[in-house]
């Protein structure tokens, strides 16, 4: 997903009354909106970098949307999902849920609470592309360590001072202090802080076998 992909609203419902309806609804508000008669179609539109969220019709002849949503899990498609559903359908729609769907919206729906989820989503959507940005640029910067910065990273993440750092890898402690000073600087970052969170934008904690030590922050 890339930054400069502009947020969209991904109408994917068969009946064609309720697409009209949500194309006059979004773009009354200026929301771009793109329609879908099927899931299917929807999937070939799909791109790697498509940002914004999905209005996705829970039942629709072909692929259901929740076989749809089950898909898109699968592939690791994380636009945020509403589902539209007939009273009837609600079961359907609580399985879609549980399939990572943000919530469903029961047909005929009200346009405010329509909106309201939607720019709910909109915005979680652009925190996550946020997040995916600082990611990218912290991998870009890791990448940039040398093998011993990177040693020395690992064990300013553990929590550990320069002292035992110098132990546990062989080294003074003012050479720990100098790559520390590196580290910051091809990093851009200000403190030993920033760089462990830094690390953990790119490993996060439940990926830790040593985790830094909760009695001891890094100094």
């Amino acid at each position: 997903m890339t930054a400069n992909a502009q947020p969209v609203v991904h109408v994917v419902d068969d009946d064609d009354a309720v697409r009209r309806s949500l194309v006059s609804l979004l773009e009354e508000v200026g929301i771009p909106v793109a329609t879908f008669p099927s899931a299917e179609a929807f999937l070939q539109a799909l791109r790697d970098d498509s940002r914004g969220c999905i209005l996705l019709d829970v039942r629709m002849p072909g692929m259901s949307g929740l076989q749809l949503q089950l898909l898109l899990r699968e592939r690791g498609v994380s636009l945020p999902t509403i589902i539209l559903t007939g009273h009837a359908d609600v079961p359907m729609a609580v399985s879609a849920m549980s399939a990572g769907a943000a919530g469903f919206v029961e047909k005929p729906f009200h346009p405010q609470a329509l909106l309201d989820r939607i720019h709910d989503c909109l915005e979680a959507d652009a925190r996550q592309a946020a997040l995916q940005a600082e990611r990218r640029q912290a991998a870009h910067s890791l990448a940039c360590l040398s093998g011993r910065e990177q040693e020395v990273l690992r064990e300013l993440v553990k929590g550990k001072p320069s002292k035992l750092i110098a132990s546990a890898l062989g080294i003074s402690e003012k050479t720990v202090d100098v790559h520390r000073s590196n580290l910051m600087r091809k990093t851009g970052t200000r403190s030993v802080a920033e760089l462990v969170r830094l690390w953990f934008l790119i490993h996060p904690i439940d990926e830790q076998t040593d985790r830094p030590s909760a009695s001891r922050a890094p100094q």
